[in-house]
């Protein structure tokens, strides 16, 4: 992580740069070393924000979508921040979507990339098997149309993780929590501009899930990378930067 992490009033987070907010969301196999080359190059003209998210430190009842966005109002609260853009990846995405329908007056813009809160079967089905390592890869790898992205430090990281007992509960109760939290009758609120960047060869989140996220929307925007998985902004990072800086400045 190119990154020092800093620590504010609880909360540990990435904070570079001055001007708008734009906050960074990571996923639930995430982290703030997704979103390096987003924080370089979005940090020369704003606020950027990268709040580690405590998928593993909630009381197991609270280890919900709710509990992180519960989270993510604290932290907003706590740094004044005020007419945030918003950008959210996998679960992260689903955060964002949630605080935005709830909180819609402080949201300038919203961001989503391979964001669950439709179709969470998908997203479910990702939960690896615990102690079997080449089961894991494999779905680490699926996350990427390049398998060369899921590096070793990469897969031991998540396998240690999903190897911890206690983190292992929470990332069910988390993946349950996306299941039963489904959006599709609420999306036709949000009212800001909205930008959804999607990998044409996203496995976990599939193309039409970002089409759908684009009808039920209001004016939502939908481009798409192609040869591109479940994280864009990994996997494509000069396209994504390049595609988010132009949505950015149109509004």
């Amino acid at each position: 992580m190119a990154f020092a992490v800093k620590e504010k009033g609880g909360f540990k987070l990435i904070d570079e740069g001055e001007g708008e907010p734009l906050i960074l969301l990571h996923g639930l196999f995430g982290g703030l070393a997704n979103f390096d080359t987003v924080v370089s190059y979005f940090s020369k003209n704003y606020r950027t924000i990268v709040p580690i998210l405590p998928l593993y430190d909630l009381p197991i009842r609270e280890t919900t979508v709710i509990g992180l966005v519960d989270y993510l109002k604290k932290l907003i609260s706590h740094l004044e921040l005020k007419e945030i853009n918003l950008l959210g990846n996998s679960l992260g995405g689903h955060v964002a979507l949630v605080y935005t329908l709830e909180n819609l007056s402080n949201v300038k813009s919203l961001i989503l990339t391979g964001s669950s809160g439709l179709y969470e079967k998908a997203f479910g089905d990702t939960i690896p098997k615990r102690g079997d390592y080449d089961y894991l890869k494999e779905k680490t790898e699926q996350t990427f149309y390049n398998p060369k992205i899921a590096t070793k430090e990469l897969v031991d990281e998540i396998f240690e993780t999903v190897s911890d007992r206690e983190k292992a509960i929470r990332v069910i109760s988390m993946a349950k929590s996306a299941v039963r939290h489904n959006l599709s009758e609420e999306l036709n609120q949000i009212n800001c501009p909205t930008f959804l960047i999607w990998g044409i060869n996203d496995t976990i989140t599939p193309l039409y899930v970002g089409e759908e996220f684009k009808r039920l929307i209001n004016g939502a925007q939908l481009v798409t990378i192609d040869k591109c998985g479940h994280a864009p902004m990994m996997e494509h990072p000069e396209t994504f930067n390049k595609l988010l800086a132009e949505f950015l400045r149109s509004i």
